[in-house]
């Protein structure tokens, strides 16, 4: 994975802070914007906990700078403060061909000067180099040492090394006495590109558990990163767990889009209903898939209307287009919300628009039902016309009973016989037969 200048750019911005002379205290090293996978974990490591958690040094011998050696190092402080990267190490180069007599903590200065010049000028290799060689000095404070093993470790992070900084932070949190949680997390992400998923559950747990113990909220990238470990374990349940912490703490519509997915995955349909409507409530649902599952969903907890307002605002919006199936499916839950005369125009559309017959058959029924004969025949004709019609001797019930209300009994009679040809109807349609021969008898009888 490499990274681009936009990431380049924005971890030479927050990665290393200048050393500072006489006092090379931590450098504040910030590891942000990498683009670990889909996830974005950001800030690995940040002063953000209390006092008390932050790290603390074992006791060990204090060093200082001699005055002419701190003033050498001020003059490159002038060119730094000027941003003069290339000028600053010019003098450092000076100051390196005289450095013999030099104290080791006097060296590991100049060589901690050296590493975060070259990090400045974005050359990585040297840079981490001359902090291994801060390391490698016997004279080191407790805070140079601890930030200069978080400094190399956050450097191999940028070169993909995450054996090495893996290896340099679990040095780290041997050496010092309290490890911020922050520490955890960012080990967590060298076993996560590792591909390491046991240890890196494993260190991420530390450290939202520390929180939460306490009361406090995990950071968002903290979460992120453990869901994304769980998900690749298979660990949907846990998966769940964390976003449904996720969208309490940090409500964004994307989380709340994953948590859905993720109730589907273990069937809980009534919640993954719940989460989809939260997404496209806060307009968080564009697409015509998105909508028209929507209200897929609806339809299947019995919420008709919600399920037709859905469609109909979307269609409204151009986010639907009015295919026959969407238009038959918005039909559908007008019907089952019991708003039959305006499905009726809806189910002619979307009749219209098919390449068969077989919706025309099924508005002829809707038709029938709603007392309108005439309509029904026509669009039994047309059903009948286009073809392609599932049931063939449903549709000739429905032309039937048409006539017979309209009083066209031998039209009835030979839509009815033709429906008894079919196993399926003939005991319903052989009835009517004989209903419809009745009147028809009787009426000529009146007639005579």
């Amino acid at each position: 994975m490499k990274m681009t200048t936009a990431v380049s750019k924005f971890v030479r911005a927050t990665l290393l802070a200048a050393p500072i002379a006489l006092a090379p205290a931590i450098s504040t090293v910030v590891l942000g914007g990498m683009g670990f996978g889909s996830v974005s974990f950001g800030a690995a490591y940040a002063a953000e906990e209390k006092a008390a958690e932050k790290p603390k040094y074992k006791t060990k011998k204090s060093y200082s700078l001699r005055q002419k050696i701190y003033k050498k190092f001020a003059k490159v402080q002038e060119k730094t403060d000027a941003e003069d990267w290339n000028g600053a190490l010019e003098v450092l180069k000076g100051i390196e061909s005289g450095s013999e007599s030099f104290t080791s903590f006097e060296k590991a200065n100049l060589w901690n000067y050296f590493g975060w010049i070259y990090y400045s000028l974005e050359e990585f290799k040297p840079s981490v180099r001359y902090y291994e060689k801060v390391l490698a000095e016997e004279q080191l404070s407790a805070a140079l040492e601890l930030g200069t093993l978080q400094t190399v470790a956050q450097l191999k992070f940028v070169q993909e090394d995450y054996k090495g900084a893996i290896k340099l932070l679990r040095k780290f949190v041997a050496k010092s006495e309290i490890v911020g949680a922050d520490i955890y997390v960012l080990i967590s992400q060298g076993y996560y590109q590792l591909g390491d998923m046991k240890q890196s559950l494993e260190n991420v747990s530390i450290a939202v558990s520390r929180y939460e113990a306490k009361g406090k909220v995990p950071k968002e990238n903290w979460y992120s990163l453990q869901r994304a470990v769980h998900f690749e374990l298979g660990n949907n349940k846990a998966v769940i767990k964390i976003l449904e912490k996720m969208v309490r703490h940090y409500p964004k519509t994307t989380y709340w889009k994953q948590l859905a997915g993720m109730y589907g995955q273990v069937n809980r349909e009534k919640d993954q209903l719940h989460a989809t409507e939260v997404v496209y409530l806060t307009g968080g649902l564009t697409k015509e898939k998105e909508l028209m599952n929507l209200a897929y969903m609806f339809l299947g907890q019995d919420a008709p209307i919600k399920s037709a307002n859905v469609i109909r605002k979307g269609i409204k919006a151009k986010q639907i287009e009015e295919t026959s199936k969407n238009l038959e499916v918005y039909a559908s839950a007008l019907r089952m919300a019991q708003e039959v005369k305006k499905s009726i125009p809806i189910m002619a559309e979307a009749a219209k628009k098919s390449k068969k017959g077989d919706l025309y058959a099924r508005l002829a029924g809707v038709y029938l039902d709603n007392d309108q004969h005439k309509q029904a025949l026509d669009a039994a004709s047309r059903a009948n016309k286009r073809g392609k019609v599932k049931r063939p001797d449903q549709l000739n019930i429905i032309v039937g009973m048409a006539n017979v209300n309209l009083g066209k009994y031998a039209s009835a009679i030979k839509a009815f016989k033709l429906a008894a040809k079919d196993k399926r109807t003939k005991k319903s349609a052989n009835q009517w037969i004989n209903y419809a021969e009745g009147e028809l008898k009787r009426e000529k009888q009146m007639t005579q």
